[in-house]
């Protein structure tokens, strides 16, 4: 699929990550910045606060089916109305999966993501081999991240663009029927608002 971009593909660090890549290091001499906390931080954006906000977003649509039709027709809308919108969450579509269909994300040419609701993208996502092996092999991507799907289920692959940046509304696990929305959001993991994972079952919480 081709798209246009803001910006351009590099095999290496651009000219702004090498800068800020010799500003950490700087720091790092100097005792300003301590690495551990620093990758500790950005594991909990990565994995935590963002994705927390994708939980809710989820969690609302699986409870309240006026506000699910809501944000498979218009997703920005719908995501603002509960806080969450913003730069790099403009323009946002939500897909639906269902037992015929599992939609998964991926921006081939650089890293478009969803920022509002997802955080920071990981780095697998804005990896040359996930970036090329999603549209090609979807189901062996899947196979890697430990979900195997039905041979009957189709995939379908959405590239995200400057313009538009995909979610995926996963499939309600089973056995969490009134179940509150802040007890589903903790049902929704952030690979499964990628396609590259499944929502929790409810005997997997803690």
């Amino acid at each position: 699929m081709a798209h246009d971009h803001d910006h351009e593909e590099h095999s290496e660090l651009s000219e702004t990550q090498l800068r800020v890549r010799a500003l950490e290091t700087v720091l790092t001499e100097k005792g300003y910045v301590d690495p551990a906390a620093l990758d500790l931080l950005i594991e909990t954006y990565e994995t935590k606060v963002g994705p927390r906000n994708g939980a809710r977003v989820v969690a609302k649509a699986w409870a309240d089916p006026a506000y699910r039709a809501w944000l498979l027709k218009d997703a920005n809308s719908a995501v603002g109305s509960v806080g969450y919108a913003g730069r790099q969450g403009e323009h946002m579509v939500v897909v639906e999966n269902t037992p015929q269909r599992h939609n998964m994300v991926v921006c081939t040419l650089c890293s478009c993501y969803p920022w509002p609701v997802l955080g920071l993208p990981p780095v697998w996502y804005k990896s040359a081999p996930y970036r090329s092996r999603a549209v090609a092999d979807p189901r062996g991507v899947l196979r890697d991240f430990g979900v195997e799907l039905p041979a009957d289920t189709e995939i379908r692959v959405w590239d995200s663009t400057s313009e538009i940046r995909y979610l995926v509304l996963p499939m309600r696990p089973e056995g969490s029927e009134g179940w509150s929305e802040e007890r589903l959001a903790d049902l929704v993991t952030r690979n499964s608002m990628i396609g590259t994972g499944l929502a929790k079952r409810p005997q997997e919480l803690a």
